[in-house]
């Protein structure tokens, strides 16, 4: 098992759900953190308290992943203390609207395109050559279910993420004959505000999504990326498949009905 003391792990989308547990379950095994998200309230509180719980340095970052040239701008004038990067977690991630693709909001297309896809894109361009520069490193990208298998009025939001696999597994391909790692965590179905976020606010319609059935949650997704980077340098994990006991494919899920 590898040590995570003093590893240096960026994070996206660390404001909120998978990512926030990211960080916690890593702190408490005493990684230096960057945390990137858009919401810099949000990132300064978590940061706060994961200085106050656990004692560890993090390194806060407001950043659009969206935004290419910030990316780039970003990373190459991160401090020297925190620029050699261990562990890359493309976290950042969104589902818009649950619409038949003919009648599909171009908005909402573009805006999971943009982050699922080109953000997770550029984070890994600007990192990844430094990690191979130096010998080390390893890249957890979160995918989902919906990137094996596509269900009713999720066309773009699986594609994003069937290309959130193909890249993974293009990478792992690229970087053959280098110890740098690359892996693919694809949840299915997480309580966090992934819901309430594609469904633009609607919290009686995002609550229906997990009523009847015990999902995963985001600190479940989080032992799993932790179990993946701690193993023997030796060891890639490719791709790892979860999903609650109440879910068995993208389409069939066992609710419980409440008897009254």
């Amino acid at each position: 098992m590898i040590s995570l003391e003093n590893k240096i792990i960026l994070i996206t989308g660390a404001s909120s759900g998978i990512g926030t547990a990211c960080a916690q379950t890593l702190a408490g095994a005493g990684a230096k953190l960057i945390l990137v998200a858009r919401r810099w309230e949000r990132l300064q509180a978590l940061g706060d308290k994961l200085n106050k719980e656990f004692g560890i340095e993090t390194h806060l970052l407001q950043l659009d992943v969206r935004d290419r040239q910030a990316v780039a701008s970003t990373i190459s004038s991160l401090p020297p203390a925190w620029s050699d990067i261990d562990i890359l977690i493309n976290n950042a991630g969104l589902s818009r609207g649950l619409d038949k693709l003919h009648e599909g909001d171009l908005q909402d297309w573009e805006e999971m395109i943009d982050t699922n896809i080109k953000g997770l894109l550029y984070l890994t361009r600007y990192i990844i050559p430094g990690m191979v520069k130096r010998d080390r490193g390893h890249i957890v990208n979160l995918g989902s279910i919906a990137g094996h298998q596509t269900y009713p009025g999720g066309n773009v939001y699986c594609a994003t993420k069937a290309a959130v696999k193909a890249i993974s597994e293009g990478l792992k391909q690229d970087l053959l004959g280098t110890p740098v790692r690359v892996t693919s965590v694809d949840p299915g179905l997480v309580e966090t505000e992934f819901s309430n976020v594609r469904f633009h606010g609607d919290d009686n319609r995002a609550d229906k999504v997990y009523q009847g059935l015990t999902p995963l949650t985001a600190a479940d997704v989080a032992d799993v990326i932790f179990f993946c980077v701690t193993r023997s340098p030796h060891v890639n994990i490719n791709q790892i498949i979860l999903m609650p006991v109440d879910q068995a494919s993208a389409t069939l899920v066992h609710r419980q009905t409440k008897n009254h």
